[in-house]
């Protein structure tokens, strides 16, 4: 039998609980092609909100009934297929389930090295530092000296993005929220400024860590946060939409102050970044972040639960930010 976390309903806003449940399915023998992996690990990414919701985002969403789209780490158990063996470590789009019956493209990569956690390719070796490295080069463009503002500075994404503007030469702020999230990033990610959205006076806080504007904004938020980073562009900064987390839902059309004027003055770019757009750079992005992983230039965290039944508040407690890095199922 097969444990599933299944899509019963569709949220309004951030999915609860309730919007999932968790049932048993037989398995059926391999079909030609297919391959069976035994899942470890299952990731938990802000981003699945958008991947369950009606409209408004880059990808169908996931169907009523079905299983929870997601990445995860896996070892085959199962193989007809002669390229992927049987013992092999992959990671790839798996879903929240114990097996995972799949074809090779489902499969994003093997996973060979063992000197390294195999759950690191859900988070700093996986979506998240690819996300972080490619987003802030080429949608961000740093150059040395630049002044690097990152939102949610202290999860899996923004934490990497912090880390790789400080290895090319940048002054990084890091926003979070809450004195441990600033903690953290001060101390274990190593931001040179590490702010606290939650505490008051954010916007001076800026223009004290910021006094020549900012450069590059890596956004994960949109919301308050951004509406107070945006007065603070300097000339030619490169704004980078990565997230719209503090945004509570899309349906109805949020309203709210206008970043246009921003953009034409300082002749500033905003750009939207989508990290599934660029899977032709996905292996050399990998290279790089795990070269600095084993120098120990580029330092992560992990946030691990365990078992499947985990998975029904993940997401939710994802964005009430109970997790201290990147979120993890271990099964």
């Amino acid at each position: 039998m097969n444990r599933q976390v299944i899509l019963v309903s569709r949220p309004t806003g951030i999915a609860q609980a309730q919007n999932f449940q968790v049932v048993d399915r037989p398995l059926n023998p391999l079909a030609p092609g297919e391959i069976r992996i035994a899942n470890r690990f299952l990731s938990v990414e802000p981003a699945m909100r958008g991947w369950i919701a009606d409209a408004n985002n880059y990808a169908e969403p996931v169907a009523i009934g079905a299983v929870m789209k997601s990445l995860a780490v896996g070892q085959i158990v199962e193989s007809t297929d002669a390229g992927w063996p049987v013992g092999q470590i992959v990671t790839g789009w798996f879903g929240w389930q114990t097996f995972a019956t799949v074809t090779a493209k489902a499969i994003v990569r093997r996973i060979d090295q063992t000197d390294l956690p195999a759950s690191l390719a859900l988070g700093v070796l996986g979506i998240n530092g690819v996300t972080a490295l490619l987003g802030l080069t080429l949608a961000g463009e740093p150059k040395r000296g630049d002044t690097v503002v990152v939102s949610t500075a202290a999860g899996s994404v923004g934490s990497a993005v912090g880390q790789i503007a400080r290895i090319l030469g940048c002054t990084t702020v890091g926003i979070s929220g809450g004195p441990v999230k600033a903690a953290q990033c001060r101390d274990l990610f190593g931001y040179d400024h590490a702010l606290d959205y939650k505490a008051d006076g954010l916007g001076e806080a800026l223009d004290a860590a910021c006094p020549n504007g900012v450069n590059v904004y890596f956004d994960n938020t949109a919301g308050m946060i951004s509406d107070t980073v945006y007065p603070r562009l300097a000339q030619g900064a490169r704004v980078v939409v990565c997230g719209t987390a503090a945004i509570a839902q899309w349906d109805p059309w949020p309203s709210g102050p206008r970043v246009e004027r921003h953009l034409l003055v300082k002749s500033a770019r905003m750009q939207g970044f989508v990290v599934l757009n660029h899977f032709d750079l996905w292996d050399s992005a990998i290279e790089t972040l795990t070269a600095w992983v084993r120098e120990g230039k580029l330092h992560y965290a992990e946030d691990v639960t365990d078992g499947l039944e985990s998975c029904l508040d993940a997401l939710a407690g994802l964005y009430r930010g109970e997790n201290l890095g990147k979120r993890i199922i271990r099964l």
